[in-house]
């Protein structure tokens, strides 16, 4: 019999393979779920992470073997997490440096002074070390916020701090009296800025092009209803529409499809205001979700079963980078692809020990780097996340299953060479014999107490019908 992976992560071990064995059997009693190979559901894309500039100062603090490795595993095609469609800013977004634009020559609607030479140090270096162990890696990219000028408070943030938080230490030096509320358009919308903004997106497309970096699809901007202290602008869905008039037709000159994104409010409606504009709407190629936007997912989902849905940043934990997180991670790709999402994004891929960002958030990351000893461990997250990305191929179907009750905390996916991934959550504190029904046959593995585990299933072991699923 061909060899079943079999994979464990649990609290005290984060990556094994259990003692017992995974077993197949002809179907002769009703298995706890029935994974419905006959109903696939929305097309995988792939799994990736976001490059932000705080990831290269952290990776940066190892050398060059150890990067190199560490880079092997979250890339590397069969090595480790197997990340293949990544996210990136344009410009400064709160895990950067500090503050930036490309062109803050306030008046400078021809770009003459555009120039991405502030990346040179970080995020492209950081991409093509990441293109070096995947060539066919895909990115894409949207802003936390336009040049400062281009917005109506001349700054680059949206709120100041709150001086009762413990972030009033990271002023920003934006006036209160000067803040951009939620729910109002922080860009000029005049003619003038928004066709300069829409070039801007495209010089940034050929900059990164020059390099032999190709950015494939961009979202025109990073949860537009967030005023932040941090690099951020607001907009309103009929503002967006303004701006996705022009800018569209900019991205079409290049190649480059244009989502909608990041939508991080339970609001449908929004998006839906976006898609019913007729010179819009048709040219939208998916809609991004992150943090609470998961919640209005299964309403778009429902009414576009057609269009595709990205989880932009998954929810990014306090730095602490514990089980506890880990375990709340698998509940977000559970709620995501049982929805229709067709990629899952990590938000950072890596940071110190700690994950503070240049404006005081603590955030949880894939690679945790110990800045005085310049070593690097993989968390939790970076396992939880590799349960799925490891084994689901780009092209794999996503695959509902038929559960009773106890065994609803699975998903699985089928692969385009047909081999079958199950995974599934064990949340309770003893092992837990799941059984499922794949084709013909009764796949059954026992979970260890409080783990996530993973199966895959070869092709050649599973009939449907008397054939084989290759």
């Amino acid at each position: 019999m061909t060899d079943i992976q079999f994979y464990a992560t649990t609290e005290d071990d984060p990556w094994f393979t259990p003692e017992e064995p995974v077993s197949i059997e002809e179907m002769t009693a009703f298995p706890g779920a029935f994974i419905r190979l006959d109903q696939p559901a929305q097309e995988v894309e792939g799994f990736g992470a976001c490059f932000n500039e705080l990831g290269w100062v952290a990776l940066s603090r190892l050398s060059q073997e150890e990067r190199s490795e560490v880079l092997r595993q979250i890339f590397a095609p069969g090595a480790g997490a197997n990340l293949s469609v990544c996210r990136m800013p344009v410009g400064a977004n709160d895990f950067a440096v500090d503050w930036y634009s490309y062109d803050e020559v306030d008046g400078d609607y021809a770009l003459e002074h555009f120039s991405i030479e502030h990346d040179e140090a970080t995020l492209v270096p950081y991409i093509r070390a990441a293109l070096a162990h995947r060539p066919d890696l895909r990115l894409w990219a949207s802003p936390w916020g336009p040049p400062s000028w281009f917005k109506r408070n001349k700054h680059y943030a949206c709120a100041a701090p709150n001086p009762m938080s413990e972030q009033t230490r990271f002023d920003n030096g934006l006036d209160p009296d000067n803040q951009i509320e939620e729910g109002t358009d922080g860009l000029v919308l005049t003619d003038e800025v928004l066709d300069a903004y829409a070039r801007y997106f495209g010089a940034f497309i050929d900059a990164y092009r020059e390099r032999g970096i190709d950015i494939s699809m961009v979202m025109p901007q990073n949860e537009f209803n967030s005023a932040q202290i941090y690099p951020a602008c607001t907009w309103t869905p009929e503002g967006l529409v303004k701006f996705l008039r022009r800018l569209i037709p900019e991205m079409e000159r290049r190649g480059v499809d244009v989502f909608f994104g990041t939508m991080e409010r339970p609001d449908d409606s929004m998006v839906e205001k976006v898609l019913a504009d007729p010179q819009v709407g048709p040219k939208i190629g998916g809609v991004g979700f992150q943090w609470d936007g998961k919640r209005a997912v299964p309403f778009i989902h429902h009414a576009h079963p057609g269009l595709r849905i990205y989880q932009t940043e998954q929810e990014c934990g306090d730095g602490r980078n514990d089980w506890r997180y880990a375990r709340y991670a698998w509940t977000m790709m559970r709620h995501y692809f049982t929805n229709g999402a067709s990629v899952y994004d990590y938000w950072n891929l890596a940071l110190d020990e700690g994950g503070v960002s240049r404006w005081g958030w603590s955030q949880n990351s894939l690679v945790v780097v110990d800045p005085d000893a310049g070593t690097a461990r993989l968390s939790y997250e970076y396992h939880v996340l590799r349960h799925l990305s490891g084994f689901v191929q780009p092209g794999a179907r996503f695959v509902p299953s038929l559960s009773y009750t106890g065994y609803e905390n699975l998903l699985a996916f089928h692969n385009p060479d047909g081999s079958v991934v199950v995974a599934a959550q064990n949340d309770m504190t003893t092992p837990q014999r799941i059984v499922v029904g794949i084709g013909r046959k009764n796949v059954s593995f026992t979970a260890p107490a409080d783990s996530i585990v993973t199966v895959v299933v070869p092709a050649e072991e599973v009939e449907v019908a008397g054939k084989p699923l290759a």
